[in-house]
């Protein structure tokens, strides 16, 4: 008995393999699940005779397969992956790095100097358009200018501090 086992697993084993590995798409999974089935058959030959052992074994190869892939699925659901675990050395920092802060301190003064080296007025269309978020038209009204001046004001400031932080970018 075992010995014609394992004569027709050795042959079937190759197509064991290909039917566990197109189910489970994992190769040592495919080879736990062909040595499952092969222990199984030999355990069910020794209880009694099995008519046609490669059908057996084929059959109980999809069905172990069809298990894992459940299995698995159910596992990926409800169990989070080694890769995912907390591990609190590998947690970044939520405060920025000392050359981060320097960076940014640069940054920051830079912006204010751009600010500071703008005419009055495309200073004040400036922070009323972009803090406290008022409209051109409502600008003009207020300083007593055109929307266009105010447009151009924009314009200038725009393209000052765009300026200005690129030189610092390429320091």
């Amino acid at each position: 008995m075992p010995a014609s086992l394992d004569a027709i697993y050795l042959d079937h084993r190759p197509s064991l393999l290909g039917r566990a590995l197109r189910i489970v798409r994992d190769l040592q999974a495919a080879e736990d699940v062909i040595q499952e089935s092969y222990l199984r058959a030999h355990r069910a030959a020794e209880r009694g005779s099995i008519d046609n052992i490669g059908a057996f074994l084929h059959r109980t190869v999809q069905n172990l397969a069809l298990d894992h892939l459940r299995r698995r699925k159910t596992q990926e659901r409800f169990e989070v992956p080694p890769s995912d675990r907390f591990d609190p050395l590998q947690v970044a920092s939520d405060t920025p790095s000392a050359e981060d802060r320097l960076l940014q301190r640069e940054r920051l003064t830079s912006f204010r100097d751009a600010l500071e080296a703008l005419p009055e007025r495309a200073r004040r269309v400036w922070t009323l358009n972009r803090v406290e978020g008022w409209s051109y038209p409502r600008i003009a009204e207020h300083l007593g200018v055109s929307p266009g001046t105010v447009f151009n004001d924009m314009k200038l400031a725009m393209g000052h501090v765009f300026d200005a932080m690129a030189r610092t970018e390429r320091e």
